[in-house]
């Protein structure tokens, strides 16, 4: 199986890091197709691109050209979904039906929510903003119950599966919450020693490492990406 995943900034683009991960933790060959952010009018080149692999325009999209007319897979969640039946052996969901539905919840739960905290904690891995996260987590009741939110679900995981991560040993949902570990990170969030124990086994993960290490390299300044800073 040839697969190709298309991506942009891994400094940015959340979305992408999923499936990403989740195919190098996988140790799933896969060729990467970085399509750099430089707007998102419908004439930019990132649209150009990625408009010719996927009609909505957006990151992350799996080609696999193995099927028939090459079969393409977009959202990040239907892509993690494709992966788990394509590659049973692998085991992306956890084994048991009861924790897999759970897994499925969470995955879906941070798909569709946690708005008002990704508005606010745009990913941004280069950076640290400790001081914005202090201001946000202040003055905004919406963001402190998001992160609130999580919390509660990861401490609750980790007590019932014994950690080290969500379910265990490494799923599909580590590899969806590993962005939201990188947020905290960067707007220095206040958690519990679990929760910051699980924030450093996701980032001691090989292909969550790998992801940061190219993010921190790519250089790229984009300000609609950065309304908390200036320049790098």
């Amino acid at each position: 199986m040839a697969l190709t995943l298309y991506v942009g900034n891994k400094n940015y683009s959340s979305w992408s890091m999923r499936p990403w991960v989740l195919l190098r933790e996988a140790g799933i060959a896969f060729t990467e197709r970085m399509v750099r952010f430089d707007s998102f009018d419908a004439d930019s080149e990132f649209k150009r691109v990625v408009a010719a692999v996927n009609p909505t325009g957006k990151v992350p999209v799996l080609v696999d050209d193995e099927l028939a007319g090459d079969l393409v897979v977009w959202d990040t969640l239907a892509i993690c979904e494709y992966l788990a039946e394509r590659f049973p052996g692998h085991r992306l969901w956890p084994d048991d039906p009861s924790a897999r539905a759970r897994a499925r919840s969470i995955c879906a739960e941070m798909h569709s929510g946690f708005g008002a905290m990704r508005n606010q904690f745009i990913m941004n891995i280069e950076a640290s903003l400790p001081e914005v996260g202090q201001r946000v987590l202040r003055d905004q009741a919406d963001v402190r119950q998001d992160v609130a939110r999580i919390i509660a679900m990861w401490s609750a995981l980790l007590a019932e599966h014994g950690g080290p991560l969500l379910f265990g040993r490494f799923s599909i949902a580590d590899a969806y919450f590993a962005p939201v570990c990188m947020r905290f990170n960067t707007y220095g969030v206040p958690v519990p020693d679990e929760i910051g124990e699980y924030i450093d086994t996701v980032f001691g993960l090989p292909g969550v490492a790998q992801w940061v290490e190219a993010a921190r390299a790519e250089g790229d300044f984009l300000p609609f990406e950065e309304p908390y800073r200036l320049n790098r």
